[in-house]
């Protein structure tokens, strides 16, 4: 943990099991000082009014508490503020969340202990994960609730995760020995004041769509040589025209998963194929240029300070604004949802062009169609989800309510962009999954061996795990196995060129 730029990669790599997180002295020194700055300030009697630290929150800001209280003041805080309810944040999450704040506060520009940030990073270190709950948050203060949560452990409130079982962190911190952290001026508003909800999921959601961007152009190459279809659309020379990155680079991928196909050399009946084969280019680069924004936004975000109030040491001042606002991360998080979904609704269009019957494809690609159903209700699953995708496309960021007493009158609504995108990615592998079902099975069903070698070599690795299916048996395994084959179980070279 240092105070150098951090990639999004940096982020993937330090949260891979068995790296363990430790402050960088230059942290550390920026930490101690920005305290330091603070304790000197607070002794100061003309110091003032400073928010959140010698005042109430939100609302409240204007009221005083005195010089006695201050340590209670951010107890209570972290107490009152934990109101959160629903579903627990999935603990890939909640340990991002734990270094994305680690981070944050090692800039030297919240006032917390040195203490108090280590044990922080001992916790995630030794895998003591706290429950947060993940509704509760306006995306606005930051995510307040949530945050609240995954701090409360620090003085022995709320629950942890350990060995996958929930305990009271009391138990757990006098089980290791440790005493609580008794907070000191300001450091429960830096804790909770922040957008790691938000940025966790998102970072975590760019590395999912990065997987799924790569499948989305493989399984369309597939589809296509399963159908029949023209290469055409893929050339070089027609995306040069149009000069967009990201259709560039899918059509550049297409064209490399079908080369040397023998299939791709036999004559057509069709002079054109549908959108979803002939412009899945367009379609999916669109799409991958969504997630070239994000990640501008996204790294911007892990490398910045996102509590309030903030303090300068080097120029003597504590400045409060409003770098806790989720907007930026909002509107990206609403981006992205859409831009998965997109992939999620042309895949599915390629599923039910593969069950159509034509092409000298049977229907529903099973023998003895009428006995058998085949594969007709895997589309109706996958059209479930993009149906479902449709839904939760609507942006989370447009919408904003007054809380506060009016105080906070415009909030983003990120935290709920995020949870949204979460469930969208969920559908969206799930969708890529029966494609990719589909199109083995249709290979299987053609004559003669054709297909492109890499996309044979992928054939081969899916077989190992799902059959190719002789008359109607139980699907949703099927259809399970080849979403962990895709997305949980590794590559495996697949994706070597």
């Amino acid at each position: 943990m240092d105070l150098n730029w951090w990639t999004l990669e940096d982020v993937w790599r330090k949260l891979r099991a068995g790296e363990e997180a430790v402050l960088a002295d230059d942290a550390k020194q920026a930490i101690e000082r920005c305290h330091g700055f603070l304790q000197e300030t607070i002794a100061n009697a003309d110091s003032g009014a400073i928010y959140g630290v010698n005042t109430g929150f939100g609302d409240l800001a204007h009221t005083r508490v005195d010089s006695g209280s201050l340590q209670a003041l951010q107890r209570n805080i972290l107490l009152s503020h934990a109101c959160g309810v629903g579903e627990d944040v999935p603990e890939a999450i909640v340990r991002a969340m734990l270094l994305l704040k680690v981070k944050s506060l090692s800039k030297g520009h919240s006032g917390v202990q040195l203490a108090t940030v280590e044990r922080l990073l001992t916790h995630l270190n030794e895998g003591l994960l706290p429950v947060i709950p993940s509704q509760g948050s306006l995306g606005a203060s930051g995510d307040l609730a949530p945050l609240s949560h995954m701090v409360l452990p620090l003085i022995g409130e709320g629950e942890l995760v350990v060995d996958g079982a929930v305990l009271p962190a009391a138990d757990v911190l006098k089980a290791k020995g440790w005493a609580p952290i008794e907070l000191g001026a300001k450091e429960g508003l830096a804790l909770i004041n922040g957008t790691q909800l938000m940025l966790g999921y998102g970072v975590l959601a760019l590395q999912r769509l990065n997987k799924i961007s790569a499948w989305a152009d493989a399984v369309c190459a597939w589809s296509l040589e399963a159908w029949n279809g023209r290469s055409e659309p893929f050339d070089a020379s027609i995306h040069e025209l149009r000069n967009h990155r990201g259709a560039q680079e899918s059509a550049a991928n297409i064209r490399h998963w079908i080369e040397g196909s023998s299939w791709q050399k036999l004559p057509r009946e069709q002079v054109q194929d549908p959108y979803s084969f002939r412009c899945s280019p367009q379609v999916h680069g669109a799409s991958r240029h969504a997630l070239e924004v994000a990640r501008e936004v996204f790294e911007n975000e892990v490398n910045a300070v996102t509590d309030n109030p903030l303090i300068f040491p080097e120029s003597g001042r504590i400045l409060s604004g409003g770098n806790f606002h989720g907007q930026p991360l909002a509107l990206q998080l609403d981006q992205l949802a859409l831009a998965a979904h997109e992939w999620g609704s042309i895949s599915e269009r390629r599923t039910f062009k593969l069950l159509s019957g034509r092409h000298g494809l049977p229907p529903f690609l099973v023998s003895n169609p009428g006995l058998n159903s085949g594969f007709m209700i895997p589309q109706y699953t996958a059209a479930s989800l993009v149906s479902q995708n449709k839904q939760m496309c609507m942006p989370a960021s447009s919408d904003t309510i007054d809380s506060s007493n009016g105080q906070e009158d415009h909030v983003s609504m990120g935290a709920n962009a995020a949870l949204k995108l979460w469930r969208v990615l969920d559908n969206v592998e799930q969708i890529l999954a029966v494609e990719c079902l589909v199109a083995a099975q249709a290979v299987d069903l053609k004559e003669g061996n054709g297909l492109a070698p890499r996309l044979a070599k992928l054939q081969a690795s899916l077989r190992k795990e799902v059959p190719y299916v002789a008359e109607d048996c139980f699907m949703q395994p099927l259809m399970l196995g080849v979403r962990h084959w895709m997305f949980d179980a590794g590559e495996d070279g697949l994706f070597d060129r």
